[in-house]
């Protein structure tokens, strides 16, 4: 739909970049570094490389998706989600797919500084990371609409992300590490199941064959409650485990969205998931950003 009002081309990028999706981002490297903190491994330059190089990735492939989405008629004019600056005329598919190489050029600048502190296994993690940003809608074989995101979205946003992290700060990777990717990976994922449930019927219209197309709108939901209640069980079992800290149940704190989220995905349909995608967005920062609290005061006051 073609907006009502003026949009200068500042707007429409800053639109493009979509910026409601940077938490999840931001909250795997807040995690990796959390973990590296609490394991004397923690590094201010690489993480604030892969902080910096995770926003710059996910701009990334918010261009990408606008601007193959539109290619492949998945953006339709009955829309359901936030402007799509490609389909309403707003900029070029020439200039997207430009301003997305830009920003992956930018993410590869973070991450040839991560390869130098750290080494190759950092390199090839950022070329996976680009490429499945790309293959997510655009090249020949687009998962996003074979119903892989779930998989690949938990793999890169989850163990990469966080793990990633981690190593580019201590060279190695812990068990902790490891298990410190799940929970975050799934609430990320839980993002997406929103996203999916939101536009049902226009990818089901454009063949876009998600796990939410594939086995119903109903399916869909109870993915999204079962994925959200995993990563809170799986925090309760590390905090009882010799691994982690009790403190990890700080976590917890942020189950009043939970509730709001799981009621909204369970009973409404149509634009007011927008207000659901974001609202699960915040639950995935405010409970990445309270394990990292956990983690810390496990330094200063373990228990």
């Amino acid at each position: 739909m073609y907006p009502d009002k003026k949009i200068t081309k500042i707007q429409a990028w800053l639109l493009a970049s979509r910026p409601k999706t940077l938490p999840a981002a931001a909250a795997p490297v807040i995690v990796g570094s959390a973990v590296a903190f609490a394991e004397q491994g923690f590094r201010i330059g690489p993480a604030l490389a892969a902080f910096l190089g995770a926003l710059l990735l996910q701009i990334g492939a918010n261009l990408a998706n606008d601007v193959f989405d539109f290619e492949k008629g998945a953006d339709q004019h009955g829309r359901l989600g936030p402007l799509r600056v490609t389909q309403a005329g707003l900029l070029s598919p020439t200039a997207v797919k430009t301003g997305m190489w830009l920003t992956f050029s930018l993410a590869a600048i973070f991450g040839i500084y991560m390869t130098l502190v750290s080494g190759w296994f950092i390199l090839l993690i950022g070329i996976l990371a680009i490429l499945a940003a790309i293959a997510y809608t655009g090249g020949p074989f687009p998962y996003g609409y074979k119903g892989l995101g779930e998989i690949f979205v938990f793999i890169f946003f989850g163990f990469a992300a966080v793990c990633g992290t981690y190593y580019v700060q201590t060279k190695t990777i812990s068990q902790l590490a490891v298990l410190s990717s799940i929970p975050v990976g799934l609430l990320i994922v839980a993002i997406l199941v929103v996203n999916n449930v939101r536009d049902y019927e226009s990818d089901k219209s454009a063949n876009k064959r998600t796990l939410a197309v594939r086995f119903g709108l109903e399916w869909a939901r109870q993915e999204f409650v079962s994925i959200v209640i995993l990563a809170f069980v799986i925090v309760v079992l590390l905090s009882i485990s010799d691994i982690a800290t009790p403190w990890l149940l700080l976590t917890w704190l942020s189950l009043p969205l939970v509730f709001s989220t799981s009621s909204s995905v369970l009973n409404q349909r149509g634009k007011i998931l927008n207000k659901t995608l974001a609202g699960t967005g915040q639950l995935t920062l405010i409970f990445s950003l309270l394990y990292a609290v956990g983690l810390m005061l496990s330094v200063f006051v373990p228990i």
